[in-house]
């Protein structure tokens, strides 16, 4: 009987530069009875080309005979309109498919009996499911990447330098959010010898943000937003204007701001006002990591867009960094789609079992219905 075959799509959606299965990732499931197959053009942008698939041990198709042959469909973002279209009943789509914010998508394939797995939805916190973890491993680039675009963009130097000429002093960084994004952030800016202060809504990320040698931003008049599983709740109207107010002070003294909050499906919550950063030096920068069509952490920010504001700050929308890193971000989210995979596959064959803690988080839809709770809500 033949194996399972896994087809990998070429990512289509402006500026996506990242590619779901690498060719060291092929090796591995062609290893565990997995047979690979890979759209053309598929890697070319995170620079793997469709020779590096093919000595792996793939084979390279047109779209069309991919999708005809693929047994489960591999991608990073959700795929478009056209593809989407061509998938048929009993096909497995896996990727970040971000289901909460296209629901309609979510239906159609659905109606058609298309399996979908989305690996946003992986609960987080079950030490087993951490090797398949895609948006921590994604977090960690973007996190590491936004402090060298705010060094990049910063025109004075980030450490403390001594010479001839006289001495700099250093860049005072300030990271808001330290779930895996903003730590990465804190440990690279310390890294290049920034002064950094963190700050998040959670009290028990003083200690991991003391941690790092950052010192933590402590507000006062601000209660705590500690949420289920580790994360954030959302604020009150009077919660969240208190901590705007206080934190203005600390990002008017900053040299740089990075912001990191994001919530899956929702608007981000707005941390940086217009008048936070009227108040900012002129040359200082801002890193708006959450930025989107859904909005960002920092008012006045646009997804892929760089102003410079009246006042002389660099304002930078930045919702999508890993894109950026695709080679790191495409090899580090390689692996999770592996990890995942291999746990779907029971003697060869993959096999969704929903009383599996994993499965019952990352799968969407199976057999014609929405079996996940949180996106049928939306749905």
């Amino acid at each position: 009987m033949a194996g399972l075959i896994a087809g990998v799509l070429r990512e289509r959606a402006p500026g996506e530069r990242r590619v779901a299965l690498t060719p060291e990732a092929v090796s591995r499931l062609g290893a565990a009875g997995v047979e690979v197959v890979v759209e053309s053009g598929a890697g070319a942008a995170a620079w793997f080309t469709d020779a590096d698939y093919t000595a792996a041990g793939a084979r390279v198709l047109g779209i069309g005979e991919l999708l005809e042959r693929s047994d489960v469909v591999l991608c990073v973002g959700p795929p478009e309109a056209e593809e989407a279209a061509a998938l048929r009943s009993g096909q497995t789509l896996v990727g970040l498919l971000d289901p909460l914010r296209h629901p309609e998508r979510v239906r159609q394939l659905t109606e058609r009996g298309v399996t979908q797995v989305s690996l946003d939805l992986l609960p987080r916190t079950l030490s087993r499911a951490q090797s398949m973890d895609a948006l921590t491993s994604q977090a960690n680039v973007a996190g590491y990447k936004a402090v060298l675009l705010a060094a990049d963009s910063y025109d004075r130097y980030f450490p403390m330098l001594t010479t001839a000429a006289g001495t700099s002093k250093p860049a005072a960084v300030l990271i808001l959010g330290a779930g895996v994004a903003g730590l990465q952030a804190i440990a690279t800016a310390r890294r290049l010898g920034a002064i950094v202060s963190g700050f998040d809504v959670r009290p028990q990320a003083q200690g991991e943000i003391e941690s790092l040698g950052a010192r933590y931003v402590k507000l006062d008049g601000v209660n705590s937003a500690a949420g289920e599983g580790g994360y954030a709740r959302q604020l009150t109207e009077e919660e969240n204007r208190t901590l705007l107010a206080a934190l203005e002070e600390h990002i008017a003294k900053s040299d740089v701001v990075i912001t990191t909050a994001r919530v899956p499906g929702r608007r981000p919550p707005l941390l940086v006002t217009a008048a936070a950063l009227e108040r900012m030096r002129p040359g200082s920068v801002v890193i708006d990591m959450a930025a989107s069509e859904l909005g960002g952490n920092v008012e006045l920010s646009e997804p892929d867009k760089t102003t410079v504001l009246d006042g002389g700050v660099t304002l930078i929308g930045a919702g999508n960094l890993p894109s950026v890193m695709a080679t790191a971000a495409s090899t580090a989210y390689a692996r999770n789609i592996g990890a995942l995979l291999t746990h779907l596959l029971k003697d060869g064959v993959l096999r969704i079992d929903l009383d599996d803690e994993i499965q019952a988080g990352v799968v969407v839809a199976h057999e014609g219905s929405v079996v996940n709770s949180s996106v049928r809500g939306a749905i």
